[in-house]
């Protein structure tokens, strides 16, 4: 006999029946007796009126005594016509969820990368430009150093080499390393090792007076920040300002600009290329070892002490006036080990490298300072260009061994021609021949050759330009 499901009971666990009838017996269902609240309406025959066959028959608990009629809860499984129905709506429903949980997902993950790409460019820019002394390192942390984004120190691990000057290079890496990881991250108290107890002023640090950052807001108010600094004012200005504001001005700024002359080995820095608290990029600024050489020369009293560290224990056993050879053979052997090094690092860490000749800057200056800002990030502002064209355009040839002045690099880039005897430029050929073929600079066989200023010097074929992005 067929069921009847009511409007008000119309789901797959109610079953109800006339009153005074018995149920079918069946084989699958289990069914409880409850009396309904209100008549169930009856076919001309006597029975339920047909509104749904969609249930097997029941095994019955018991007759429908009751006045009113019975329903009967469903304890187990119903047809196989209803178990198909449902079957069919349950596969339905798993992949309607299916689609939600995918589409949740998709969300979750867009959401999550959005947020983790704002977290990115909100991120510092820690750059450090790798050089050696006499290279044109300084004019290039001034071209980082003179934007109002950036905040920048001149040669921090200065500190760490006058503290120990006994020692090596080689010996003095991992201090300087880690006072530059301090320094990225803003931490200027790593200076505590290196300069002497008691309160201290901004003036404690070497060359503090380069950087533009320290030389106006939030640190001196003498400034415009979107102005360029003149470091001669601001020593005269700004010196006495307390030594906690240079943290302060570091953590103020979205960049943070090192230049470093101190690390004659890639390795040692291969723990702050691989730091996930750092955005570490690196340029690496050379210049032809002549012109290092000549630059040397003229400097020879405030490189000393660094020239003493560099030659480590040879100082002793090399007579003196081979040890600016030596010492140049150290320098360039380091670049060729530096250069190297980067050659085998991960596509992702060289994509962090940036390859720079002093001679391709000074030949085009807006070009390549182009460049070096796209590179990290950095708009090229229309002040800054003009700054970099009168700069690279004076006249004089600087009178300070860590200043940058207004003259015509050009011109500066190639003074070791006609300066240099040519026995001094042949021995350092053979002293950093290998640098100079690995980073492209043309030997000279004669003095006619080099004092030929129509013969260029510079080759734009070498390895590094292959290997590493121009510009």
């Amino acid at each position: 006999m067929p069921f009847w499901l009511p409007k008000k009971s119309r789901h797959s666990s109610i079953i109800c029946h006339p009153p005074r009838l018995s149920p079918p017996t069946g084989r699958l269902l289990t069914l409880t007796l409850h009396p309904t609240p209100y008549p169930l309406p009856l076919n001309p025959q006597g029975i339920p009126a047909a509104r749904t066959t969609a249930f097997l028959e029941a095994e019955p608990s018991g007759a429908c005594l009751a006045r009113r009629g019975c329903c009967f809860n469903i304890k187990k499984r119903a047809s196989r016509r209803v178990r198909m129905m449902l079957l069919k709506k349950g596969r339905l429903l798993m992949f309607l969820g299916s689609q939600v949980i995918v589409v949740a997902l998709f969300i979750h993950m867009s959401v999550h990368r959005h947020l983790s790409q704002r977290e990115e460019s909100r991120r510092p820019v820690h750059v450090l430009v790798l050089s050696s002394w006499r290279s044109g390192s300084s004019f290039v942390g001034q071209l980082f150093g003179q934007h109002p984004d950036v905040f920048y120190l001149m040669e921090p691990a200065w500190h760490v080499w006058m503290t120990f000057t006994s020692s090596t290079a080689w010996k003095l890496h991992m201090a300087v390393r880690d006072l530059l990881r301090s320094v990225f991250l803003c931490d200027m108290s790593v200076f505590d090792a290196y300069m002497n107890p008691g309160p201290r002023k901004q003036s404690s640090l070497f060359q503090w007076e380069q950087s533009r950052a320290l030389c106006s807001a939030p640190v001196c108010d003498f400034f415009p920040a979107h102005e360029i600094s003149s470091p001669k004012h601001c020593k005269l200005l700004c010196g006495q300002q307390p030594f906690d504001m240079v943290e302060k001005a570091c953590r103020s700024h979205g960049f943070v600009v090192l230049k470093e002359v101190r690390f004659l080995s890639l390795q040692a820095l291969y723990p702050l290329l691989t730091d996930p608290s750092l955005n570490l990029h690196v340029v690496h600024l050379v210049r032809d070892p002549r012109a290092v050489f000549r630059s040397r020369e003229h400097t020879t009293i405030e490189l000393m002490v660094d020239s003493h560290i560099v030659l480590g224990q040879h100082l002793e056993t090399i007579k003196e006036e081979d040890q600016p050879y030596y010492a140049m053979k150290i320098i360039c052997k380091s670049q060729v080990d530096i250069v190297k090094a980067i050659q085998t690092l991960p596509e992702a860490l060289q994509q962090r490298y940036l390859f720079l000749r002093y001679e391709d800057l000074v030949r085009a200056p807006l070009a390549q300072t182009t460049r070096l800002y796209k590179f990290v990030g950095l708009d090229f502002l229309p002040h800054l260009q003009t700054w970099v064209y009168n700069v690279t355009r004076g006249k004089g040839m600087g009178q300070h061994a860590f200043h940058t002045n207004a003259r015509n690099a050009l011109n500066v880039s190639q003074a070791w021609r006609w300066s240099l005897p040519y026995e001094k430029v042949s021995q350092l050929q053979d002293a950093c021949g290998e640098a100079m073929d690995l980073l492209g600079y043309l030997q000279v066989r004669s003095q006619q050759e080099q004092g030929n200023l129509s013969l260029d010097l510079l080759s734009s074929s070498h390895i590094l330009g292959q290997v590493f992005r121009e510009g």
